[in-house]
């Protein structure tokens, strides 16, 4: 796990806040079964770690974490 820094945490806030659709482009989990590249959801939060809390459309809630999982925002 990557520790993520308080600039970098804040940043992360900004950009994505709740109610922001994310996009997952990877994630770092092999006991993942229900989240696949291409999988959209929307933001709850961002917790002190970095992790982004994402209430997934197929419902899963599987947090995307920092420095491992990758999301894009949907503009």
């Amino acid at each position: 796990m990557v520790n993520i820094g308080r600039l970098a945490l804040g940043i992360l806030r900004e950009k994505y806040t709740a109610g922001t659709r994310v996009e997952l482009v990877h994630m770092s989990d092999s006991y993942n079964t229900a989240l696949v590249p291409g999988a959209k959801g929307t933001v709850v939060a961002v917790d002190d770690i970095g992790t982004i809390h994402v209430r997934w459309d197929c419902g899963s809630s599987l947090g995307i974490v920092y420095g491992e999982d990758v999301c894009s925002k949907i503009e």
